[in-house]
């Protein structure tokens, strides 16, 4: 499966923004699918996952109450609804699939990455 992640850009702190990761070759609608972010000169973080159904999400202890993610498996499709954005969100911000169907936080449990969308909060 090859996953695009889009919606990035540069926003004033408060500010919000909704990434989109879109599943193409094959239907990611049976698996766990997970956003992660990497900060310049840090590890690739969790940030959060949904599983198959859209019944279970995880976050982040530094962005929940802040980022929503959901999923429209009609539209192959996940989303990352990311409101009063901080500085520290800036990163390139990465989906993925997972091996299995649940919601899973440890990055090998992935198995499938997009490119990944740049995020540039300003202060």
């Amino acid at each position: 499966v090859q996953l695009q992640a889009s919606g990035g850009g540069l926003v004033q702190a408060g500010g919000s923004l909704r990434l989109s990761c879109a599943a193409s070759r094959r239907t990611f609608s049976d698996n766990g699918v997970g956003w992660f972010r990497q900060a310049s000169g840090k590890e690739r973080a969790f940030v959060s996952a949904i599983n198959w159904k859209g019944t279970t999400t995880y976050y982040a202890e530094s962005v929940k109450g802040r980022f929503t993610i959901s999923r429209d498996n009609a539209k192959n499709a996940v989303y990352l609804q990311m409101n009063s954005l901080k500085p520290d969100d800036t990163a390139v911000y990465y989906c993925a699939s997972a091996r299995g169907s649940t919601a899973v936080i440890r990055i090998s449990e992935y198995n499938y990455w997009g490119q990944g969308t740049e995020v540039t909060v300003s202060s």
